[in-house]
């Protein structure tokens, strides 16, 4: 049996198993030929953190493959409020067929999946976001940007960077990341990726230069500067990402046919502009709407491989 809690458990090939898998998937729905894969099965949805994409996709995506999902939030159950995760962990998973968790530390996550007797899927943690990586190269796929891509990632050293660190580190290509002075990536996941990079050819470039980043990028991605839980930082942030904004400006220095990517939300005029988000390079709603599609296919995989 199989979890899917970061990319960096996975090989390459598994990777675009998975998603040629979504893209089968999301052809037999677009023609209307629904086909029930998980018939009869059970998704549990613990919710700590809310979330709009996460829970509409993996509801969605579980209905349409002929299961039922069900949502829990920490109001609903007793998780983290008396009852130990273990416990939690072995009355849901005898109950349902699959479990996808959003919450705050990927601690929690390991300890709910050791105790699993089902799949375990990180819908996101502090440390990473690996479903929206799997619609992140959908998108690029569909897209033409998947062979050889030179992807650049502009902000904050959060889940979603450590989680194109584990993509990039997997499939090989090349990603420049650029973050203010202070606000880096966990130099253990900086570490895990090179490590990686070795065998899979990976080129990784680390710096504080958005510009530099950009220059002959054919991928511009960035996410919010303040996430979930850090709205009291909301003003120091601000200032210390002073011109990592993804502007026109910015997005001329990458390829002329580059795209861009945000996992969304997005707060318009702070990390990216309103002109980039809506002109015709941005691929953001393609890419939401792909969360369904990936997930869709990762789910039908993970029941393959119990």
């Amino acid at each position: 049996m199989r979890h899917f809690l970061t990319l960096k458990d996975y090989t390459k090939e598994e990777i675009l198993e998975i998603l040629e898998l979504g893209l089968k998937i999301k052809k037999e729905v677009k023609a209307k030929e629904l086909n029930p894969r998980l018939a009869g099965q059970t998704l549990a949805m613990i919710f700590e953190k809310s979330s709009t994409r996460t829970r509409v996709s993996f509801e969605v995506g579980m209905y349409q493959l002929g299961g039922h999902a069900l949502f829990l939030s920490n109001r609903d159950i007793h998780l983290g409020r008396g009852e130990p995760v273990k416990d939690t962990a072995r009355v849901i998973s005898s109950m349902c067929d699959m479990v996808m968790i959003r919450t705050y530390e990927q601690a929690m996550l390991e300890e709910f999946s050791r105790y699993s007797k089902v799949p375990v899927i990180n819908g996101l943690s502090d440390s990473y976001h690996p479903v929206q990586l799997l619609a992140d190269f959908m998108t690029m796929m569909e897209h033409g940007k998947d062979v050889n891509p030179i992807v650049a990632y502009i902000g904050d050293g959060n889940n979603m960077t450590h989680s194109w660190l584990m993509l990039a580190a997997k499939l090989g290509f090349e990603l420049r990341i650029a973050t203010p002075k202070g606000y880096e990536c966990d130099p253990a996941v900086i570490a895990d990726a090179l490590y990686l990079s070795e065998q899979s050819g990976a080129k990784i470039i680390i710096g504080n230069d958005p510009k530099s980043a950009v220059l002959g990028a054919s991928v511009v991605t960035t996410d919010t500067w303040i996430s979930m839980g850090q709205e009291e930082e909301k003003a120091q942030r601000i200032r210390a990402f002073e011109g990592y904004i993804v502007d026109e400006a910015l997005m001329a220095l990458a390829l002329k046919d580059a795209v861009f990517l945000h996992c969304l939300p997005a707060y318009r005029g702070v990390e990216v502009s309103e002109a980039v988000l809506e002109g015709e390079q941005s691929l953001i709603f393609d890419e939401a709407e792909n969360r369904l599609h990936a997930q869709k296919g990762l789910m039908v995989w993970l029941d393959k491989h119990r």
